[in-house]
C-alpha cells in the first residue's frame, strides 16, 4: 500500500507540474512571444512561434518622414501601413518576407537571428493620386486628357498625345520641390504643366516648371546659326541643378527633348506647333524650359484656335496660368532659330506685346523658368496644390 501511495503521490507531482508547464507556456506565450499567425520561421519542416526578443516591428512616424518608432503590436500592420522590403532584415543573415495575402511576415535562418520588421505609412504613387484624386473628366480641376477624343469645345484641337494637361486661370497645381520647410518657401514653388509619356514606355511623369523666375540671362552671345544651348548647359544643368539639395536632383529624370526649332512657329495653332515640335533634333537633360505648346495649351481650351501670336488678348492672358504677366520676355526651349541671317529666340511677352510668342534676338537678356520630369516612383505625401498648400512629395 506504501508503495501504492508513493507512486501515486509522484503521478499527482508529475501531473501538477505538467499543469504547472502548461499554464506557464501560455502565460509566456501571451506576454513574451509574437502570435503565431503573424509570423512564421521556417528553419526546418515545422512552424514556430518566434520570442519577442528576437524581431523588432518599427512603423514610419510621418509619411516621408524616414523615421521610426518600436512597437510592441503583436498584430500588424495598423491600417493605412505597407511593408518595408527594403529596411526589413535580420542581423545574422536571416532573410525576411511579407506576404501581402496573409499578412505575414515570413522569416527564413539556420541560426538564431534578431529581425527588424519596418512599415511605411502607405502614400500613393503621384501620378496615381493625379489620376484618381484630380482627374474626374476633361475640365474637372482644369486639368485635360489630351486623347484627341473629347466633347468639349476645341477638342479636337488636342495634343492626342493621351498627356494629362492644366489648362486654365489658376488651377491648384502648386508643388514644393526642394525644401522641406513647414512652409514653402517662394523660391522653391513649382506648378504641374501636366504628366507625359514623352519616350512612350507606358510611364507618366510629371513635368514641373519653375512657378517664378529663376533670373534674366542672355541666350546666347556666340553668333551661332544653330541650336546652341548654352543657357540649357551653364545656367540650368550646372547652376540651377546644382544648388538643389542632392536628394531632389535624383527625382529630376533624363530626358530627350526636342530642340529642332521650325520658323513661324509662333504663328501657329498649338496642335499644329505640337506636331511641328515633335520631330526633328534631339538633346539629353535633365533641365529644359517650357516647349511653345506647353505654353498654348496652358490657355483656357477656347484660345486653341488662336495663334500663338495673337496670345496677347486680355482674355487669354487672364485665362493661362503660365503667363506671368511680367512685361518682359521669357526663353523658351525652341529658341536660336535663323531668320534673315540672325539668330532669333522664340519667347513670349515683351513691354509691346504682353502675353503673345514672338522673336527676339539670342544676345538680349530674358526670364527662365527651369522645366523637368520627375522620375515615375515619386509617392504623393500631403498638399491639396494651393499656393499656401502645395503638394509635397516623396
Amino acid at each position: 500500500m506504501k508503495f501504492l501511495s508513493s507512486n501515486k503521490k509522484v503521478v499527482m507531482i508529475y501531473v501538477l507540474l505538467v499543469i504547472f508547464c502548461t499554464f506557464f507556456l501560455i502565460y509566456m506565450q501571451k506576454k513574451y512571444f509574437i502570435k503565431e499567425e503573424n509570423v512564421i520561421l521556417k528553419n526546418d519542416t515545422k512552424t514556430h512561434i518566434i520570442n519577442s526578443n528576437a524581431i523588432t516591428m518599427m512603423y514610419e512616424t510621418a509619411s516621408g518622414s524616414g523615421e521610426y518608432e518600436t512597437t510592441t503590436d503583436t498584430l500588424w500592420p495598423r491600417e493605412g501601413y505597407i511593408f518595408n522590403e527594403r529596411l526589413s532584415g535580420c542581423e545574422n543573415g536571416g532573410t525576411l518576407t511579407w506576404n501581402s495575402e496573409t499578412n505575414k511576415v515570413i522569416m527564413e535562418s539556420n541560426t538564431s537571428d534578431r529581425c527588424y520588421v519596418y512599415f511605411d505609412v502607405y502614400s500613393p504613387n503621384f501620378v496615381e493620386y493625379l489620376l484618381e484624386n484630380i482627374y474626374v473628366s476633361d475640365g474637372v480641376n482644369e486639368l485635360y486628357y489630351h486623347d484627341g477624343v473629347g466633347t468639349y469645345t476645341n477638342a479636337d484641337q488636342e495634343a492626342g498625345d493621351n498627356s494629362y494637361r492644366y489648362s486654365g486661370a489658376d488651377p491648384n497645381n502648386y508643388v514644393c520641390f526642394g525644401s522641406d520647410a513647414a512652409t514653402c518657401p517662394d523660391e522653391y514653388l513649382y506648378r504641374i504643366i501636366g504628366l507625359f509619356d514623352d519616350d512612350k514606355d507606358g510611364v507618366y511623369n510629371v513635368k514641373l516648371i519653375k512657378a517664378n523666375s529663376y533670373g534674366e540671362y542672355i541666350w546666347d552671345d556666340t553668333g551661332n546659326l544653330v541650336w546652341n544651348k548654352s543657357i540649357i548647359n551653364t545656367t540650368l544643368n550646372e547652376l540651377y541643378y546644382n544648388d538643389l539639395p542632392i536628394k531632389y536632383q535624383n527625382l529630376i529624370k533624363m530626358m530627350s527633348w526636342y530642340v529642332d526649332s521650325k520658323p513661324g512657329l509662333y504663328t501657329s495653332f498649338t496642335k499644329e506647333l505640337y506636331g511641328r515640335e515633335a520631330i526633328g533634333i534631339t538633346d539629353s537633360m535633365k533641365v529644359g524650359l517650357m516647349y511653345l505648346s506647353d505654353y498654348g495649351y496652358a490657355a483656357y481650351p477656347d484660345a486653341w484656335i488662336t495663334t500663338l501670336n495673337n496670345y496677347d488678348t486680355s482674355t487669354i492672358k487672364q485665362n493661362n496660368w503660365l503667363y506671368m504677366e511680367m512685361g518682359i520676355c521669357e526663353w523658351t526651349i525652341f529658341s536660336a532659330y535663323v531668320m534673315y541671317g540672325v539668330p532669333f529666340a522664340v519667347s513670349i511677352d515683351s513691354n509691346n506685346y504682353k502675353g503673345r510668342v514672338h522673336e527676339i534676338e539670342a544676345y538680349q537678356i530674358c526670364h527662365v523658368r527651369p522645366v523637368f520630369y520627375l522620375i515615375s516612383d515619386i509617392t504623393y505625401a500631403s498638399g491639396s496644390g494651393t499656393k499656401s498648400d502645395p503638394i509635397r512629395i516623396n
